[in-house]
């Protein structure tokens, strides 16, 4: 229960207050454990109860696969639990071990482990590291609120100050009325010191003009060949300069476009299209939509041949200029296990689970980060993050080329009511601790233009169709989480376990 209640301080809640106490249940239920398989069993607890709650969006994605019925996505939603629950259990079986054989102090000790088990699970087994805990800590959409210190810190060791503060939390509860004051006191000084502190450099005025659109695609349409026309007409209309000429950047979302764009594919793959049997035709009317001096950025589909058959596709955001030319694209690295590809497959299709994936073949993985370079257009250097990609902190940027801002198209139309606010708090994440501006075009919400302080300078909501014109907001210089990445975070981890031994000798004398 108290797992399931901390779910709440993510978004679109924001209950913040109930992530602490929660936490101050499973610090205080963990420091009574019998043995190390309690400890375990109380940490997988928590956990299983935690990440069931927040991530119920899951279960929507499930109503539009034809193939599964809906009621499965719950299954799916507390099956994905039970494993990612062992997380937060193996974190509170290391800090019982540490405390139990070194006396550490408990507190810094489980800060420390929740550190490197969030980490963990950002890779492991691909990954999954949706909504760590260091997204509580952010404020309203003009503020950063605690999340201000990343650029020194990272979302992972974020996430163990905010272990530190459900620790403070417990502590004051404990307290005599005396030392009580002096705890509440003491927790109110990092975030009332933090609030004071000045924002740096984010109100320089950038250079880069922009059209960001939404185009309110429903996700029960994106895949209607009936629709496709009506489709690209309402794109094209919220994407014409509003002065001829203009110089700009166009950037439309993942999903946003229903054609092949590369050519030399087989005729039937041009069949449903909106220009049928001729991908250059479709490409030359995107680049009349944008008009000259433009580059457009959209989500798009290719395909990969051999032998003339096709062995996979790749979710690809392809660059074209006003001509109708492809001038650059971006593969999408982090795939969607189950969504996007079937692991195993060759073992799962004769048990009848390759329906949890639609069509018939897999998506295949990029490279990783790459910054595109717009800057002979005058449009500067653009890092590309697919989806949810942006959720991979540390993995965003290419940091031998560094972008000055990061395009995060998405296609959220799968995720209900909670998966969206919570991918955009993570690209909040992403701004700050990089130093970034972030721009996400979605299909039906939520986009926005993100400085690189993690404020959000506008946005569309769920379920309209509009467009924001702007200029790019201006990077800020690398902060020391882009340079070294999660070895930041790792170094707070190790800090903390040593403040831990620390105070258990300070203790003993």
């Amino acid at each position: 229960m108290a797992g399931g209640l901390g779910a709440l301080g993510f978004a679109p809640m924001g209950w913040w207050p109930l992530t602490l106490a929660a936490l101050a249940v499973l610090i205080a239920r963990a420091a009574r454990a019998r043995g190390p398989w309690h400890a375990l069993f109380v940490g997988w607890l928590w956990g299983w109860g935690h990440f069931s709650i927040g991530n119920t969006w899951i279960a929507t994605a499930f109503t539009y696969q034809a193939q599964m019925p809906a009621w499965l996505g719950w299954i799916a939603v507390l099956l994905l639990a039970v494993y990612l629950a062992l997380f937060p259990a193996t974190a509170t079986l290391a800090g019982w071990w540490l405390v139990r054989r070194w006396r550490m102090a408990p507190v810094p000790t489980l800060a420390a482990t929740w550190i490197v088990t969030e980490w963990a699970r950002g890779w492991v087994c691909t990954g999954f590291p949706w909504n760590p805990l260091a997204a509580t800590a952010l404020g309203g959409f003009d503020r950063p609120g605690l999340a201000r210190i990343l650029p020194w810190m990272g979302t992972y060791a974020l996430s163990g100050v905010v272990v530190l503060l459900a620790g403070h939390w417990l502590f004051a509860a404990r307290a005599s009325a005396q030392r009580r004051w002096w705890a509440m006191a003491g927790y109110a000084l990092l975030p009332v010191a933090l609030f004071l502190l000045p924002l740096r450099g984010i109100d320089r005025p950038g250079s880069v003009p922009f059209t960001l659109v939404q185009p309110n695609l429903g996700q029960d349409e994106i895949n209607d060949p009936t629709r496709y026309e009506a489709q690209f007409q309402r794109i094209a209309a919220l994407s014409l300069p509003r002065q001829p000429g203009a110089r700009r950047l166009v950037l439309w979302p993942e999903s946003a476009v229903p054609d092949y764009l590369q050519s030399g594919y087989d005729r039937a793959w041009y069949a449903a299209s909106t220009y049928a049997g001729d991908p250059a035709l479709a490409r030359e009317r995107m680049g009349r939509v944008i008009g000259p001096g433009s580059m457009l950025l959209t989500g798009a589909v290719d395909l990969e041949f051999r032998r003339r058959q096709v062995v996979g596709a790749w979710n690809v955001v392809t660059m074209i200029d006003p001509a109708g030319t492809i001038r650059g694209r971006y593969e999408k690295a982090h795939l969607v296990p189950y969504g996007e590809y079937l692991p195993m497959r060759g073992l799962l299709t004769p048990l009848g689970l390759s329906r949890l994936v639609a069509g018939d073949f897999d998506y295949l993985a990029g490279p990783g980060p790459r910054t595109l370079d717009l800057t002979a257009q005058g449009l500067g250097r653009v890092g590309v993050q697919v989806c949810y990609e942006i959720v991979f902190s540390g993995e965003v940027i290419d940091r031998a080329h560094r972008p000055d801002m990061l395009f995060n198209p998405s296609n959220d139309g799968w995720f209900g009511a909670w998966g969206p606010p919570q991918h955009l708090a993570q690209a909040r994440l992403r701004a700050i601790e990089e130093g970034l501006p972030v721009l996400r075009a979605t299909t039906n919400g939520i986009s926005a233009v993100i400085d690189p302080a993690g404020g959000v300078r506008a946005f569309v909501g769920r379920h309209e169709a509009q467009r924001i014109d702007g200029r790019v907001p201006r990077a800020l210089a690398p902060t020391p989480f882009s340079r070294i990445g999660n070895t930041l975070p790792l170094l707070w981890a190790a800090a903390l376990l040593l403040a831990g031994l620390v105070a258990s000798r300070r203790r003993a004398r």
